[in-house]
């Protein structure tokens, strides 16, 4: 009896081992009826960010001791390319120790300039006031919480001691307070379909009042193709891509790009004067015309003129919001740097890049041998 009772025992030890063991492929097939093997699943999407709600803040920010960016993108060629990079949407805006000064100059402009500095066509409303809200009700007082906070549905600004309301009923409201307010260029473009079915964008409101050497009103409607006109080489090597890029910039992705020129004076609203546009010979000037125009640069007013650009699209209208802020460095400050000689082989390398016409359309055909000879001295 034991030993029945031991050989039943062990029997069933036995089953309960095999049952254990892995079972081969085959066998597992058979003994499921060829059933599918049961899947483990898998765990749920993270739920996507939202990159227009989640601004990093500046926590101990304090523009009152913050310089201005200095911005040096020379080159020893000049190369006509987007020359894009990729930057967090937070990056945006820029504001230092000139935030006050410079305000208080766009108001003056503005006041002085009205048609030249704010402008909206009906169809961009809604992009102009989606630019305003979102501004003013998320990125400002995010970003910069030292200098701003959201009080009873209104911006409070610490640094001005002004108040703003969080939405604009109008667009030609919203980019008016948006230039005063804001230390920063703002064009709006929309995209309006050719005939072949292609989207060209085209400038349909602005906030402008640093333009360079152009006037912002005069391109309202055009498409980019035809507000690049002046620009040397543009057709031919920058159209195609600038159209293509424009039209899948996706969104929640912003781009920056920075450039540079030498102008002769400091006035940061130039809507003529730091271009030459020479289209045919008759147009160009003549050699006593510019002998003497270069005998009246005077170095102490010449500047380093740049420019931090930016490129992003409005989530709800799908606007895209061209922005720039404009920089302004004397050349001594530029030499003390030790970049004197780098800058002056950047004057000369405007006449040895990709596009002719470059160093006749920047003007350094004006100024470009005393700049040399003074940051070479």
């Amino acid at each position: 009896m034991l030993a029945s009772f031991a050989c039943a025992a062990f029997a069933g030890c036995l089953y309960l081992l095999i049952r254990t063991l892995p079972v081969p492929f085959s066998h597992a097939r058979l003994s499921r009826g060829f059933s599918q093997d049961v899947k483990t699943p898998l765990p749920e999407k993270a739920p996507l960010v939202d990159p227009y709600s989640v601004i990093v803040p500046l926590l101990d920010f304090d523009w009152r001791s913050t310089p201005p960016v200095k911005i040096r993108p020379f080159k020893p060629m000049y190369y006509l390319t987007m020359a894009l990079e990729n930057m967090p949407l937070s990056e945006l805006i820029e504001i230092d120790n000139t935030f006050l000064d410079r305000l208080a100059l766009r108001r003056q402009i503005t006041t002085q300039n009205p048609q030249e500095t704010v402008a909206c066509n009906r169809i961009a409303t809604p992009a102009a006031r989606e630019l305003y809200s979102w501004m003013l009700g998320t990125y400002l007082p995010t970003r910069f919480p030292t200098m701003y906070e959201v009080r009873d549905g209104s911006l409070y600004s610490k640094a001005t001691n002004e108040t703003l309301p969080l939405r604009s009923g109008s667009g030609m409201g919203a980019l008016t307070a948006l230039t005063a307010n804001v230390d920063t260029d703002f064009l709006i473009l929309l995209p309006r379909t050719t005939p072949e079915g292609a989207d060209i964008y085209h400038l349909e409101a602005f906030a402008t009042c640093f333009p360079s050497g152009f006037s912002t009103f005069s391109k309202l409607g055009l498409p980019l193709a035809d507000i690049h006109g002046p620009v040397p080489g543009y057709k031919d090597k920058l159209e195609k891509s600038m159209d293509r890029f424009f039209a899948r910039l996706e969104k929640g992705r912003c781009v920056k790009r920075t450039n540079w020129q030498v102008t002769t004076n400091d006035v940061l609203f130039a809507t003529v004067g730091n271009h030459m546009h020479v289209s045919s010979p008759e147009e160009a000037e003549s050699e006593i015309e510019l002998q003497r125009l270069r005998d009246e640069v005077v170095i102490d007013d010449c500047r380093l003129r740049c420019e931090r650009q930016t490129l992003h699209r409005l989530p709800e209208t799908g606007a895209l919001v061209f922005a720039f802020k404009t920089y302004l460095y004397t050349l001594q400050e530029v030499k003390d740097e030790g970049l004197g000689e780098v800058l002056a082989e950047a004057i000369d390398g405007l006449g040895k890049g990709s596009v002719a016409g470059m160093e006749v359309y920047k003007r350094g055909v004006v100024w470009g041998e005393k700049v040399k000879k003074f940051l070479s001295s």
